[in-house]
């Protein structure tokens, strides 16, 4: 019985479903991050940026998980 060593028979799998991990946490840190600034928005800041208070609030109500 012999062992394969050739790296291209090793199941590469495994970092691509880390990487995907790594990707969805930054993306929600992200989403967390943007949500939190959001929530400390004037009035006159939202206006700036066209959102009225009741959209940003919903928006800051968002799970960070949601998009």
């Amino acid at each position: 019985m012999s062992i394969c060593t050739d790296h291209s028979m090793t199941n590469n799998h495994a970092s691509g479903v880390l990487t995907q991990v790594a990707e969805t946490v930054r993306l929600w840190r992200q989403r967390q991050h943007d949500r939190d600034s959001l929530a400390r928005l004037s009035e006159r800041d939202l206006h700036d940026v066209g959102l009225s208070w009741s959209e940003a609030a919903a928006e800051v109500d968002k799970p960070f998980w949601r998009a």
